[in-house]
This record gives C-alpha cells, structure tokens and sequence, in this order.
C-alpha cells in the first residue's frame, strides 16, 4: 500500500474536497478512538472524513501512561470481559497491527506480605495470562514468574530492601501514544479518509431533527467550510458534551475528566532492568522505561478546569516524588524530573446507576439522527471502540445507502509500516552499513517508523545534513522533524517537539534549546517568513513558561491559571 503523506498541501485539498462533496462519514476529533474510526470506515468503502481542531492526539492521546494492557485492577474488579478485550487487542498489535510501535515491557511488583499476597496476585497473574492466551494472540509475551526479595533486587537494585519480601513479574505492552494515534491517521488517510487539522466544528447542521453536516472554520486561513455528512460520529472524548450541545442534544449519557499527570526522570536515576508498579491508597503507580528516561505514574483527580491544557500543581508532582520515593533507596526529588505531562481520561457519567458504573467502559449513542457519540473506553481498546461507533453510524445509514457496507475489518489491517518491519528489523546491520548511521539510531529510527524508515532515509540521502542529530536533543535526527513536517502533518513547532518527537518531556530544558533548530527547519516546508518563525518559536517558549510557572503552583485553580497564560498558537493571516 503507497503511504499517503499528511502534507500541508494534502490537508488543504482533503478539506476542499470535503467541502465540495458530501461524505458517508464525517468524523470529529483526530485522538485515537476518531482517527481509528476514521480507518474502520474509509476500510469498508465509506468516503470518510476526519476533523480535529488542533493537531492529531493533541488531547488525551499524546498523555497517556503509554501503556497496551489489559489492566490489572480491572481484573481485581472481577471486569473480565474488559480484561479479555483488552489483551487480545493488545495481543493484535503486537503481533499484526504495529509490531513496529508497540513492543512488550515487563515490570516488577514488590510484594509486602509474606503467604497470602503471593497466591492472591500469583492467581490473578496467572488468570491474566491465560486470558491472554485464550484471545489467540499471546504468544509475543512472556508468563508472569515469582521472584525472591535477592531476585527482585537483582533486578532492580534502586529497591529498598525493606520495601518488599518477595516480587512477581510479568509483562505487558507500551506504545509511544502520540506517534501510533497519528500512524492511524495516516493509515486512514491511505485508504481514502480525507484528513485536516486545524479544523474546529463550530456548529453542526440540521435538517429537521437530523444532523447533516457540520461547519468548521480553517484555522490556518481564517476561512469557513460546510461540511455534508450522512452520519456525524462525535469521538471528541473530554469534549464530548461540549460536541453534543452544538445539536442542541444533552445526551444519554456524559463524561467527567479525571486528570492522571505524569514525570520523566533520566534512566540513570533509578537502577533497574524492569520497569515497576505499585499499589498506592488510591491508585496504582507505574515506574515505566522509556529510552533513555522512566515515565513514573499517575494520579487520578477531578478536573473541571480547562480541557485544552489540563496543568500539573507542585501538589501533584510532590504526591507521586512521595510514592515512588517511599521504595526506593535513593529518592528522587524536584531537580531530577525533566518533563511532566497531564492528561484527562474521559469517564462515564450517566444518569443512571447504569451508565455511571461504566467507568472505563465504552458507550455508543444515537439519541440524534444523523449523529454518533462514542465516549468512554481506554486507549488499548480504541479499535473496538471506533468498530462500534461505525458499526452504529452504518446503521444509522440504513437503506437510504445504495449498496451493502461491509463489516469491520481492521482488525486484519496492518498500520503503515507494519508490514516489513520484522524483515528490516533482521537487516538493521546492513541498513547501517548502508546508510551510514550506526545500527542503534537504524533501531530506534525503526521502531518510530517502521518499515517506512526507508522515506526517512530518502531525505538523509538527497541532503546528509539531516543525518545529524538535533544539537540540544540527539535522539532525533533533522530529519525527522522534516519529515514530520512533510509527511506526518506537523503545522506548529510544538506539532513537533510535543508529539512528533518527545523532546518536550525529555530534556531538561523541555526543548527550548531545541527550538531555533527545529524552526529552521520547518519553515522552507511550510513557507513561514521571518515574522512567523519568531512567532512561533516565542509561542512555544511561552508554553513552557507557564507550564514551569503551573507546576510551582499548589493546587489546581492556581495551576490553570498559571498554564492559561500561555495562548494556542494562531497563524498570521
């Protein structure tokens, strides 16, 4: 299958097209679960369109705990059909859907008791794992196993010795969120699914009581477009109330944000081959490798404030430094924190008992014609989620369509660069020999991109200059931020350095040393003058101002305002 590049030029003409024929489809939102749909849809011949108004998984789905699994204390919940659904996706991307994107990561969980804890979490490891095995797709991770406390520290030496008697450890799956979100675009997108962000619904059309369409406003140009649908799908996630109330609609059902924030810490501060999980009085706390760092997490409070940048306080950067430092020997403080990054889930909230013991459930409603809203879920089940919310806007078509619309299929759809990666894997020494990198930046280049690295290394051959690594970030090649720009549908710099690259959350600086760079070399691709590159770069160094200025902030209120001091990014007209 040709990859179709998520190009300015393919945006604007995705958008044009939309506007001058009526889609099958129009779906709103570009996470995980609206860019999934938009795959499920444009794979069963429906013309499709996708909208987001800012940039691929600029939400919730750049800020999750980056994890594929079928959650444990879902299990303890006695949820087994979530369980169950969630392993075997995890199991299909593994193995078929993003090999290339999704790899398994095995953890450590200290025991604190001697006896009982052992059989009671043995037993429901155990049942994890042979759920995994019964969805027929859990050969590529290993079972759980039991540790003594000499082996658990053996493996991870940061431990305090009085932190545990014993461990099990077992295996899930992690994904670089922000990256596989926007892959599924592009996968969309090279099947037929029209794309453009940067695109806000401002009001939905009707006809009657029927939704037809939407209209939005290009927020590059300025200019405003009517988009007709035959069905409208809402997967907007936190935003989804605000959505419904364009249809004049209050819905079935609605959803209360939860914030969840999260550190990066550089690998060296923390000793251990294995990443770790903790139970701690009101979550779970997850000590995730990541590269070169650890992602530790997360919280889980209500937030009612802005949606757009839910901000980190000092209270919640000093409640997880307090967990994770309560095991280990060495404890991390403020100074060893490099990124911090919040998110909002989006829960549940019905008005009955019923739809508010959801909780990470999924929900698909109808209440309007011509209107699907898709809520709830977790990111590891985000396929199942968009197959249910077409499978309802499908209905929703009817007889009015003129021929039969075929079922789900992606779940037999590899995502670009799937296909070939395990053979490029096995080649990576001959791919370095060739291109002149050495092979440890072939592997990561091939576990961002796949078997699509070869585009990658098409643009190092015509210019080597961008074989070198970004001055103030080298894990990132120049490269990749022009392919990000060319082909992954980057339009700002922190398009870049937020969800592109992570560099945000991995350097000490948080990339404000990086951003003269990356703006150089964004600017020939999207034709910036001199006067936007300035705006840009202030824009983003005013970003991470307010969000340093948030996170010394105490509490929540303080918090947002402090990070509301910082304005999107608006292009000059």
């Amino acid at each position: 299958m040709q990859s179709l590049p998520l190009s300015p030029r393919n945006r604007d003409a995705a958008l044009t097209d939309m506007a001058d024929e009526p889609l099958d489809i129009l779906i709103i939102g570009g996470g995980v679960v609206g860019a999934g749909a938009a795959l499920d849809a444009a794979t069963r011949g429906l013309r499709t369109g996708l909208v987001e108004a800012r940039d691929l998984a600029s939400g919730t789905s750049s800020r999750s705990s980056k994890l594929i699994h079928g959650g444990l204390r879902y299990l303890e919940m006695l949820d087994f059909g979530l369980v169950a659904e969630a392993l075997s996706e995890r199991g299909l991307m593994l193995e078929k859907l993003a090999p290339h994107l999704v790899r398994p990561v095995k953890f450590l969980y200290p025991l604190k008791h001697r006896g009982w804890e052992r059989l009671y979490l043995g037993a429901g490891l155990a049942l994890y794992d042979a759920m995994s095995k019964a969805s027929g797709h859990g050969a590529g991770v290993p079972l759980h196993r039991h540790l003594t406390r000499r082996g658990a520290l053996r493996a991870a030496p940061s431990l305090s010795k009085d932190s545990l008697v014993g461990a099990l450890q077992y295996y899930d799956a992690q994904v670089d969120d922000a990256r596989h979100t926007m892959t599924i675009a592009r996968t969309a997108a090279a099947y037929g699914a029209r794309v453009a962000t940067r695109t806000r619904v401002v009001d939905l059309i009707r006809e009657g009581e029927r939704v037809t369409g939407a209209r939005v406003v290009d927020l590059e140009s300025g200019r405003e477009h009517t988009l007709r649908a035959r069905q409208v799908i809402n997967a907007t996630g936190v935003w989804t109330d605000d959505t419904q109330t364009l249809a004049n609609e209050r819905g079935q059902f609605h959803v209360r944000s939860s914030k969840g924030i999260h550190l990066v810490v550089p690998r060296d501060r923390i000793r251990s081959s294995t990443g770790i999980i903790l139970r701690t009085e009101t979550s779970v706390l997850f000590v995730i490798p990541w590269g070169r760092h650890w992602i530790i997490g997360t919280t889980d409070t209500d937030w009612s404030l802005d949606k757009a940048h839910p901000a980190a306080s000092q209270k919640d950067i000093r409640y997880l430094l307090d967990q994770v430092n309560a095991v280990l020997r060495t404890p991390l403080t403020e100074a060893d924190v490099e990124g911090v990054f919040a998110g909002l889930r989006p829960l549940l909230a019905g008005e009955s008992a019923d739809t508010s013991a959801l909780s990470r459930e999924h929900a698909v409603a109808h209440s309007v014609p011509g209107l699907v809203v898709i809520a709830g879920g977790k990111y590891t089940t985000y396929r199942v989620m968009a197959k249910d919310a077409v499978d309802e806007a499908v209905h929703g078509l009817g007889e009015t369509f003129d021929r039969r619309i075929p079922g789900c299929i992606t779940d037999d759809v590899p995502l670009l660069g799937a296909e070939g990666y395990r053979a490029m894997w096995n080649a990576r020494t001959q791919l370095a020999a060739e291109s002149g990198l050495n092979e440890s930046r072939i592997a990561a280049l091939l576990n961002r991109y796949g078997s699509m690295i070869g585009e990658i290394l098409a643009l190092i051959r015509e210019d080597p200059s961008l074989g070198a690594p970004l001055a103030a970030a080298d894990d990132y090649l120049r490269a990749e931020v022009v392919y990000g720009t060319t082909h992954e549908g980057a339009l700002h710099l922190d398009d870049i350095l937020c969800r592109r690259t992570r560099i945000s959350i991995e350097t000490f600086d948080r990339g404000t040393e990086s951003c003269s760079e990356v703006a150089d070399l964004m600017a020939p691709v999207l034709g910036w003058s001199d006067e936007q590159k300035d705006r840009e770069i202030a824009h983003y160094l005013a970003r991470v101002a307010a969000e340093r200025e948030s996170q010394a902030m105490p509490d929540d209120e303080t918090a947002d305002g402090a990070r509301l001091g910082a304005a999107d990014i608006v292009p000059v007209s």
